[in-house]
């Protein structure tokens, strides 16, 4: 992680943190680097590890939208079961329409925006509902956090 966050500060990226062993980093930068900041990511981490990872970012503020959208929230469901993918592309509609929504009951998913909300009462472990899942079905590159990472990263991000 702490080589990750020398890869941000050497992009240009400033106020530079990362969350545990997680991957995630929280940093801020200028507008027009966050534009360009995910292929400039992957580039370097490929130059320096080997290996490219695809690099999806979110702000504060769409962060702050994701929590307050959670539509298992308002039906009771308990965070320990609740993860998110956020999606590096918008999927399109006939995209969303061929997922399987009984692919792994007793789990359920929502797609909104370019986030998929899940609900895993049996734990992420035992789900069909993949990262690969989704990336082949959808055409994008997602990354799936525990609802309480993405708290966490949110409070982190307005301190």
């Amino acid at each position: 992680m702490k080589d990750l966050a020398v890869i941000f500060a050497e992009a240009g990226c400033t106020n530079v943190r990362t969350y545990i062993q997680s991957g995630n980093v929280i940093f801020s930068a200028p507008a027009p680097l966050l534009k360009r900041l995910p292929e400039l990511i992957t580039e370097r981490i490929a130059a320096r590890f080997g290996h490219r990872v695809p690099i999806v970012i979110r702000t504060s503020q769409q962060l702050a939208r994701t929590i307050s959208d959670n539509p298992f929230l308002p039906a009771g469901a308990s965070e320990k079961m609740l993860c998110v993918c956020f999606l590096a592309d918008p999927p399109n509609a006939l995209a969303i329409a061929s997922l399987d929504p009984h692919r792994s009951p007793p789990d359920a998913f929502h797609v909104l925006n370019q986030e998929i909300y899940l609900h895993l009462p049996n734990g992420a472990a035992r789900s069909k509902l993949t990262n690969a899942y989704f990336d082949a079905k959808l055409s994008t590159t997602g990354t799936v956090r525990n609802w309480a990472t993405v708290r966490k990263i949110l409070e982190m991000m307005q301190a």
